[in-house]
């Protein structure tokens, strides 16, 4: 119903736009305190950049995150990277993840990140001290806040905002009525929007997602995604309908599609249900990064890489690694200023 109506219709719009209202009052209000002063504001001494959303998840975000730590450890970069964790219940905070660290700890988008690139992660509900646990670990260049473009308790330097192509901003209105966190006027201050999918509009940078060979949770075995036996296809993600077009658009229809809540807390028994004798059960990284410690023989993944124009790369990348030179040479004592 919620889907239908932010991006359709729907008679609950009207019962619910007073609740939108107040929505964007009180998120505008949050915002201007931040802005006048009257709450503060924390900025470290080394650039940090938020990648996030203006409409609620499934737009491709982490994707980009993992694209930008790349392109900066690249090119010699000391990155770090910081999360609210969501889904995940840590006994304390600022959590540090490591090796041992769980999903259940840390949420799943910060271990699929951590595994994926080896960037130093640290998750907080208070993203400031996320970071401050990073630079008391190591010294860092940069930090890329995985989402976090409405937490202003923290400076930032560069927001990009990832935006779904097809589905765009809906019908544009905040939360419930509609999908959007902040309006889409929050985009003449954001330094790069990139489109996932469908159509850039011109000054938007547009990104698609690359899907690799399928991975065996279990040994790492990698194979074409056409080659496995009657696929079931499962996805608990912010938009579950794109991972099912990409296996689509790789040549497999799913013998069935099973869809649960994004950060979903899987049970081996539940899964192990979806499958029956020789079929495969093939899900997305995020998911995988759950289910990897009660893995069966026939359960696999598919990694997506973010795709940007290379003629953008230097062009996105130029004003952090500006601001990366400019800052390198800031004294330790001179870690946190808050205004």
């Amino acid at each position: 119903m919620i889907e239908s109506m932010w991006f359709g219709h729907s008679r609950w719009f009207w019962l619910l736009l007073p609740f939108s209202w107040l929505y964007g009052l009180v998120s505008g209000l949050i915002r201007l305190s931040y802005q006048r002063g009257w709450r503060k504001v924390t900025r470290f001494p080394l650039p940090v950049v938020v990648v996030g959303n203006l409409t609620v998840g499934g737009n491709g975000k982490t994707p980009v995150v993992l694209w930008l730590i790349a392109q900066l450890q690249q090119r010699g970069w000391r990155v770090g990277v910081v999360s609210r964790g969501y889904g995940g219940r840590a006994d304390h905070y600022p959590l540090l993840l490591n090796n041992a660290t769980s999903p259940r700890q840390a949420g799943d988008e910060p271990v699929m990140i951590f595994q994926r690139t080896g960037a130093p992660v640290a998750v907080a509900p208070r993203r400031v001290d996320a970071v401050a646990a990073l630079l008391r670990q190591q010294p860092l260049d940069v930090v890329i806040t995985d989402d976090g473009l409405q937490h202003y308790a923290l400076a930032r330097d560069v927001e990009w905002v990832v935006v779904d192509g097809e589905r765009r901003f809906g019908n544009g209105w905040w939360l419930p009525a509609g999908p959007m966190r902040e309006r889409a006027g929050r985009l003449r201050s954001i330094s790069a929007v990139i489109v996932n999918g469908g159509r850039a509009l011109p000054g938007e940078v547009a990104m698609r997602l690359q899907a690799g060979e399928a991975i065996n949770l279990l040994n790492g075995q990698t194979c074409a995604v056409k080659a496995l036996p009657s696929v079931v296809a499962m996805a608990g993600i912010g938009h579950p309908p794109r991972f099912f077009a990409t296996l689509r658009g790789l040549g497999v229809i799913p013998a069935r599609e099973v869809v649960f809540a994004d950060h979903h807390d899987y049970q081996a028994e539940q899964l192990a249900a979806l499958t029956l004798p020789g079929q495969s059960l093939v899900m997305t990284e995020k998911d995988a990064v759950k289910c990897r410690a009660f893995a069966q023989a026939n359960w696999w993944y598919i990694p997506v890489t973010a795709q940007l124009p290379a003629n953008e790369t230097d062009r996105l990348l130029a004003p952090i690694e500006e601001l990366i030179r400019q800052r390198r040479q800031v004294a330790p004592e001179s870690l946190v200023k808050t205004v």
